[in-house]
């Protein structure tokens, strides 16, 4: 089977944000995402608005363009927008790109309403794009000022909610993205302390704590001690200007053989190393996430933002797994009950034989659920596998006991019109039955193919003609008695019709002898 390949032609609108500040799932695109049953890497890119997140994945998804671009002070980016694209490096994943709604516009005056998007970004996706403008400074890292509110919008432990906020921070790693860092417009020398420095070299510079226990200090350390805590794995890339000024404002038409050199390069490795090196989406446990669960993640963290909750990341999960094993568990069985079908012809001869197939289809669709199913789903599967094989145990017998009886009645259709038309009802009767019956049970040994209950079923067709043939012994025992009453009643009356002949003709000679004695008599 080819692998999945899911390409939108172009992005669209996934999380809506409406005037109100109400977060919507936009139905028609959460339909496409649900449709990927593929593991997803998903990127999502934040920052604050016009500074060119958009156009950083268009080159993601190798197109320049597709995300709207801005040339004036006004943000585009409105919500959330996704953008699903082969993989470019991995057959089997898709890549969804989310494009996010850009932080700190002044037209909308709402930061709750940045927060959430920020927070949002940071839970769909498997790696997080921060981009900022110009260098990694005090003010830049302020403006991740939605990091440090993150333990406030959401709960990583259902049990945590009364714990202290650091020790619930703790948990949080295990929900979070990788961490990439885009400083655009970059225009210094990676430097420290007049020694050559890589992109993450600057990034972990900018990120030290400083030192001191003052209010000023606990303020200023306060983004770069989330940004460790919560994002263990971190990169920087830096950019200088892809174009001169008057060529911004028509960036998404340019060729690359019009983008400034430096640019082209920096752009070509960020690319790379997402393309290649960026890990599908997962939860903890480790389990991998389709665009299905996905989706089915997203709609819960927005039902619980809107409702006015805090969003429990281990509750979702929780809700995510038990989605996730019972579709598992009823494909699962839904594949066995098509092998087996397959495979298996009903009546098999042997129990044996039946079972032998079942542990071939056991094996095969165990894989296939543990290859989705996760959690503590599988003694369930088990129990349900198990519950499965004793139906089909059972519709086997049946099947072998609907099959024997049919070919029991069928040879057994002249001995039936025999007892009907009252053959066996004559002295000797019994015995023509018995042998009839002795027949029938001969041939019926002899057809192939009956299956694990054969012997029920002729047990059960001698119980059946065990009241008709009591009621032809009965009979036959009856007609035979009366036939020797009969035969004995027959010989008496020979006996005297003899005897009364014999006497007649003796009679006859005694008067013959009489009469010729007086005729004697009289000459």
């Amino acid at each position: 089977m080819p692998p999945e390949r899911t390409c939108m032609a172009a992005p669209a609108c996934l999380i809506e944000n409406r005037p109100d500040g109400t977060l919507v799932v936009n139905q028609e695109a959460a339909r496409v995402l649900a449709a990927i049953h593929q593991p997803v890497v998903v990127v999502a890119v934040v920052g604050l608005y016009r500074t060119g997140k958009s156009y950083l994945m268009n080159r993601l998804a190798g197109q320049s363009r597709g995300f709207r671009l801005g040339a004036t002070v006004q943000a585009l980016t409105r919500g959330i927008w996704m953008w699903c694209r082969p993989h470019p490096c991995r057959p089997d994943h898709t890549l969804v790109l989310l494009d996010t709604e850009g932080l700190g516009d002044v037209q909308k005056g709402n930061t709750e309403n940045d927060a959430w998007i920020f927070a949002l970004a940071i839970l769909l996706s498997s790696t997080l794009v921060y981009n900022s403008m110009g260098t990694i400074d005090q003010h830049a890292l302020e403006k991740l000022q939605y990091v440090t509110e993150l333990t406030k919008k959401i709960r990583a432990k259902a049990s945590s909610e009364n714990h202290a906020e650091e020790e619930n921070s703790a948990e949080f790693v295990r929900f979070f993205p990788a961490f990439i860092w885009a400083v655009r417009d970059f225009t210094l020398q990676l430097e420290i302390d007049g020694r050559p420095a890589s992109e993450d070299d600057y990034l972990e510079s900018a990120l030290k704590l400083q030192r001191g226990d003052t209010e000023q200090v606990r303020k200023c350390n306060m983004p770069r001690l989330c940004i460790r805590q919560f994002f263990p794995s971190r990169k920087c890339f830096t950019f200088d200007r892809p174009a001169s000024k008057k060529k911004l404002a028509r960036l998404e038409e340019l060729d690359d053989e019009e983008l400034e050199e430096d640019f082209l390069q920096s752009a070509e490795r960020f690319c790379r190393y997402i393309w290649e090196g960026s890990r599908p989406k997962t939860i903890p446990g480790g389990q991998t996430v389709t665009g299905a669960m996905l989706t089915h993640l997203m709609h819960t963290y927005i039902d619980a933002i809107n409702s006015g909750e805090v969003p429990c990341l281990e509750n979702a999960v929780l809700a995510l797994a038990e989605r996730e094993n019972t579709a598992a568990v009823r494909e699962a069985l839904s594949r066995y009950e098509e092998r087996m079908a397959q495979r298996l012809e009903l009546p098999t001869d042997t129990i044996e034989a039946l079972l032998r197939v079942h542990t071939e289809c056991e094996r095969e669709v165990m894989a296939a659920f543990l290859a989705r199913a996760f959690g503590e789903s599988i003694q369930k599967f088990q129990h349900k596998l198990i519950q499965k094989k004793e139906e089909f145990c059972k519709r086997n017998e049946q099947e072998s006991l609907s099959h024997c009886s049919a070919v029991l009645k069928d040879l057994a259709q002249e001995l039936e019109v025999g007892i009907q038309m009252g053959v066996y009802s004559v002295s000797g009767g019994y015995k023509l039955f018995l042998e009839k019956l002795h027949g029938i049970e001969e041939k019926y040994l002899l057809v192939p193919g009956k299956g694990v209950q054969a012997d029920k079923a002729l047990e059960e067709f001698r119980k059946s003609k065990a009241t008709v043939s009591k009621t032809i012994l009965t009979m036959d025992k009856a007609l035979t008695d009366r036939e020797k009453e009969i035969e004995g009643a027959d010989l008496v009356k020979q006996a005297d019709m003899f005897a009364c002949l014999f006497i007649a003709l003796l009679s006859r000679s005694v008067a013959h002898r009489l009469s010729g004695q007086f005729t004697n008599l009289k000459n």
